[in-house]
C-alpha cells in the first residue's frame, strides 16, 4: 500500500524536474541568442543603455506609453470582473486589486499559480475554488486573442515571402487555425465538458464547472475586452519602437508586433522576472528581417517590460501585503 502511494509522487516530482530543466535550458538559449545577436552587430548592452539615455522621455510617445499602462491593466481587471461575477460579484476597484496582486505573486511563482492565487485571495466567497475556473477562462480568452491576431500576422508574413513560403510557416499557420477552431468548439460545447462522464474530467469538475454557467454574451464580452487589451499593448509596442527611432511601414510593424506576441504566447517562459527575455529574443529574430539594429529593439522591448510589468508589479506588492494582513 505504501509503495502504491509513493510511486505517483515520484513520477510527479520527476516530471516537475524535467519541465524545470527544459525551461532553464530554453532560458539559457534565449539569453545566448540575445548576446550572440548583439555581438554579431558589434554591439553590447552598453549600446542599449546609450539608447535609453538619449531617448526623449518627455516626448508625446513616452507620455502615451506611460498613459496606456493603466489602460492595459484596467482592461484586464474588467475582463476578470466580467468572468468572476459568476463566483462573486466584485467592483472594478476590487477586480483591479486582485489582478495587481496576482501579477505581483506571479512575478516569481511557477506557471499561472501566482496570478491565480492573488486573484482568489482577493475574493470573499466561500467558493474560491470555482474562481480557478474563472481565472482559467480569463487566461484562455487572452491566449485566444493572441492566437487570433497572431494568425493574422503570420498570414501577412506568408504573403510577403517572395522566395517561397517555408514549410514550417505553413505548418504553424495550420496549427494556429486548428487551435482557433478547437477554442470555438470548446466554447460552444462548454456544457458538455462540464457534465462529462469521463472520470479524469470529473476529477477537476469543481474547479472549472463555472465555465458552463457563462452565457454566450458574457464570453463574447470577455473576448472583446481581451482583444481590446491586446490592441492596447500592441499600440504600446508600436509607440516604443517609434520612441527609439524604429519607423517601419505600418504593414511591417503590424506583422512584426503580431509575430512577437505570438512567439511570447506559445514559447514557454521560465517565469523568472515574468516573461523577460522571451519577448526580447523573439523581437530580435522577427525584426531582424528588416535589419533593425539590435540595441534599438532591446531598448523598446525592455521599456515595455518596465512600463507594463515591473511598474504594475510594484503597485501589486502593496495589495499582496494588504491581503496577507487581512488573512492574519
Amino acid at each position: 500500500m505504501q509503495s502504491n502511494g509513493f510511486v505517483p509522487q515520484r513520477t510527479y516530482s520527476r516530471t516537475k524536474k524535467i519541465v524545470f530543466w527544459l525551461k532553464a535550458g530554453l532560458l539559457a538559449l534565449i539569453i545566448s541568442y540575445i548576446i550572440y545577436t548583439l555581438n554579431r552587430q558589434q554591439h553590447d548592452f552598453r549600446s542599449v543603455w546609450t539608447y535609453w539615455q538619449t531617448a526623449n522621455w518627455f516626448s508625446v510617445p513616452a507620455f502615451l506609453l506611460l498613459l496606456l499602462t493603466p489602460v492595459n491593466w484596467l482592461l484586464e481587471a474588467l475582463k476578470w470582473q466580467i468572468l468572476v461575477r459568476r463566483v462573486e460579484p466584485i467592483s472594478l476597484k476590487e477586480s483591479t486589486q486582485g489582478v495587481l496582486a496576482g501579477l505581483a505573486m506571479g512575478f516569481a511563482l511557477p506557471a499561472q499559480l501566482g496570478d491565480t492565487a492573488g486573484r482568489l485571495l482577493s475574493l470573499r466567497s466561500d467558493q474560491r475554488w470555482q474562481g480557478i475556473g474563472a481565472a482559467l477562462v480569463s487566461g484562455g480568452m487572452q491566449f485566444f486573442a493572441a492566437i487570433f491576431f497572431g494568425t493574422i500576422a503570420l498570414f501577412l508574413q506568408i504573403q510577403r515571402e517572395t522566395n517561397g513560403v517555408p514549410l514550417a510557416q505553413w505548418v504553424l499557420f495550420l496549427a494556429l487555425v486548428l487551435t482557433l477552431l478547437a477554442g470555438l468548439v470548446a466554447g460552444w460545447q462548454r456544457h458538455w465538458f462540464a457534465n462529462s462522464r469521463f472520470r479524469w474530467m470529473r476529477r477537476w469538475e469543481k474547479y472549472w464547472s463555472v465555465a458552463s454557467y457563462y452565457t454566450p454574451t458574457e464570453l463574447w464580452w470577455a473576448f472583446g475586452v481581451a482583444s481590446l487589451r491586446y490592441l492596447t499593448f500592441s499600440l504600446q509596442f508600436y509607440i516604443a519602437l517609434a520612441l527609439f527611432g524604429i519607423r517601419l511601414p505600418f504593414r511591417e510593424s503590424l506583422t512584426g508586433i503580431g509575430l512577437v506576441y505570438l512567439g511570447k504566447t506559445i514559447i514557454p517562459a521560465f517565469n523568472l522576472l515574468s516573461d523577460l527575455g522571451v519577448r526580447e529574443a523573439t523581437s530580435l529574430w522577427v525584426f531582424g528581417q528588416w535589419q533593425v539594429p539590435a540595441p534599438q529593439i532591446l531598448s523598446a522591448t525592455l521599456s515595455l517590460w518596465l512600463f507594463n510589468i515591473l511598474t504594475p508589479v510594484l503597485a501589486g506588492l502593496f495589495w499582496v501585503w494588504k491581503l496577507k494582513l487581512s488573512n492574519n
